[in-house]
C-alpha cells in the first residue's frame, strides 16, 4: 500500500485518474489481491474513491471542500507552530534548517530543480513542527482536517512566485523558532497556508470551470 500511496502523493496519478487493479498489479509487481486491499485502505484515508461498478479513482476535491479544509488548517497549524517554539532544541532547529535550505536548493527554478522531491521533504518539515508542539489533541484535529486534499498537493501546480514564497516561508519559520518568537512563527505559518490555499483553489477552479 505504501508504494501506491507514494505514487498518488507524487502526482503520478492526477485527481480523477482511474486506478485499474490489473494495471497497478503489473506496475507494482504484485497480484491483484494486495492492490485491491490497498485501494480499500486508501479509500478509507480519503485518497481514493471507489465507485460501485466503475472501480477506483484518485479523489477529486471541489473548490468549496478545499476552502473549508484551508479554513480549518489556518486555525490549527499556526497555533501548533507557535506551540513548537519553546520545545525546539538546537538539534531540532538544525534539522529543520537543513530541510528548509535543501528545499530552497531543489525547489527554485534552474537545472537542479526537482519538484517531486519537495513533496516528502515538505511533509517531513510540517510533521516535525506538529511533533514539537506536543499537543496531541490539536495534532489529531489537524490530521483529520487536512488528510487527503493537502497531501495531494503537487508542486507542479505552483507558479514561480508562489513557489518561491512557499520555500521562503520554511526558512522564515525556522528563524522564528530560533528567535523564540511564537507570534512570528504563527504569522509566518498563516501566510504559508494562505499562499498554498491560493494555489490549490485556483487549480481546483480551473478543473471545475475549464
Amino acid at each position: 500500500m505504501d508504494a501506491l500511496r507514494e505514487l498518488i502523493l507524487k502526482g503520478e496519478f492526477p485527481a480523477g485518474a482511474r486506478l485499474g487493479e490489473v494495471e497497478l498489479a503489473v506496475r507494482l509487481g504484485v497480484s491483484r489481491t494486495p492492490v485491491r486491499e490497498a485501494l480499500t485502505r486508501l479509500a478509507a484515508e480519503g485518497l481514493v474513491e471507489i465507485v460501485p461498478n466503475r472501480g477506483a479513482r484518485v479523489s477529486r476535491w471541489t473548490v468549496a471542500e478545499l476552502e473549508g479544509v484551508f479554513e480549518l488548517r489556518t486555525l490549527l497549524e499556526p497555533q501548533l507552530t507557535a506551540l513548537a517554539v519553546p520545545h525546539a532544541t538546537e538539534a531540532d532547529l538544525a534539522a529543520l534548517d537543513e530541510l528548509a535550505a535543501r528545499m530552497v536548493e531543489i525547489g527554485c527554478p534552474g537545472p537542479g530543480q526537482d519538484l517531486d522531491a519537495l513533496v516528502p521533504m515538505n511533509r517531513e518539515f510540517h510533521a516535525k513542527l506538529v511533533e514539537l508542539a506536543r499537543h496531541p489533541a490539536l495534532a489529531g484535529a489537524l490530521a483529520s482536517a487536512i488528510h487527503a486534499p493537502i497531501v495531494l498537493r503537487n508542486f507542479h501546480t505552483y507558479d514561480e512566485q508562489s513557489l518561491r514564497r512557499s520555500l521562503a516561508h520554511h526558512v522564515e519559520i525556522v528563524a522564528a523558532l530560533r528567535a523564540g518568537d511564537p507570534d512570528w512563527a504563527r504569522a509566518t505559518m498563516t501566510a504559508h497556508i494562505r499562499n498554498a490555499r491560493a494555489v490549490m483553489v485556483r487549480a481546483a477552479q480551473k478543473t471545475e470551470n475549464p
